[in-house]
């Protein structure tokens, strides 16, 4: 999973005991456990090392947080949102299917309309296919393109905060930024739309794994300093701008950093 949702209420609440480090220890596990979809394995210093963190903390958030199970150490809440998602995801692709086989079916309905022979008085028989028939649809256009997902501007940009927790906030989401992702959302869409039909799950997790690729760039992460010793950090709105855009998709901000 790239993308789950973050019930901030609950968060609070559950880890208001916590210190600030202890805390951003127990959201990277959570992360770590949404992103391979599986317990965490029951080995604490392996853990502690991928979350950067000490045995003493992992020990800790697990005893209050997990469960420990043959298989490793399970978090009920991950479970639930897991199964969720993939209930969610199955449907969405039997929607999808059921949708084709529709379209297949109308096709092939219309193909055997138009190959139908057509009489008139004073010539041979002639199929449809042979006529010069020029009709307009009845909203008048010869086309209609595709239905598109909605831009979902929320769940974008809390997955650019879930998966890029080192880079600005977003603290303002005015007319213009609003603009630029409404249309990035645009292109990515219609770029997948051509492959099958889809949903704004589909979309969304496109971002996640743009984003997880931006977050494998030292340059743009923050991590490369200039000569003068500063370093530069991206943000979603420099993100968001055309040329950038395409130049990180493109991986030229991955190269020689």
């Amino acid at each position: 999973m790239h993308y789950y949702t973050h019930h901030i209420g609950d968060f609070l609440k559950d880890t208001g005991h916590l210190s600030n480090d202890q805390m951003g220890v127990y959201l990277r596990m959570l992360w770590r456990y949404y992103l391979d979809e599986k317990p965490l394995q029951d080995d604490c210093e392996n853990i502690a090392f991928a979350m950067r963190s000490d045995e003493k903390t992992v020990r800790l958030i697990l005893r209050h947080f997990f469960v420990l199970h043959e298989d490793g150490w399970r978090h009920n809440r991950c479970d639930k949102e897991i199964a969720r998602y993939h209930e969610k995801k199955g449907k969405a692709s039997e929607s999808a299917n059921a949708r084709w086989k529709n379209a297949k079916a109308m096709r092939t309905h219309t193909e055997r309309i138009a190959d139908a022979p057509v009489f008139d008085a004073n010539q041979e028989p002639r199929t449809n296919n042979q006529l010069n028939i020029n009709i307009c649809p009845p909203n008048g256009e010869l086309g209609s393109a595709k239905k598109l997902p909605d831009c979902e501007h929320k769940e974008v940009i809390e997955l650019y905060h879930q998966c890029l927790p080192t880079l600005r906030k977003v603290e303002v989401w005015n007319a213009t930024r609003q603009g630029y992702l409404r249309q990035r959302w645009r292109e990515v869409a219609e770029e997948l739309a051509q492959e099958k039909p889809i949903e704004t799950a589909n979309v969304l997790s496109w971002w996640g794994e743009f984003f997880q690729h931006i977050g494998k760039s030292k340059f743009l992460t923050g991590k490369v300093n200039s000569k003068d010793g500063r370093a530069f950090t991206a943000d979603l709105e420099w993100i968001l701008k055309p040329s950038n855009f395409a130049k990180i998709i493109e991986g030229k901000y991955h190269g020689n950093h």
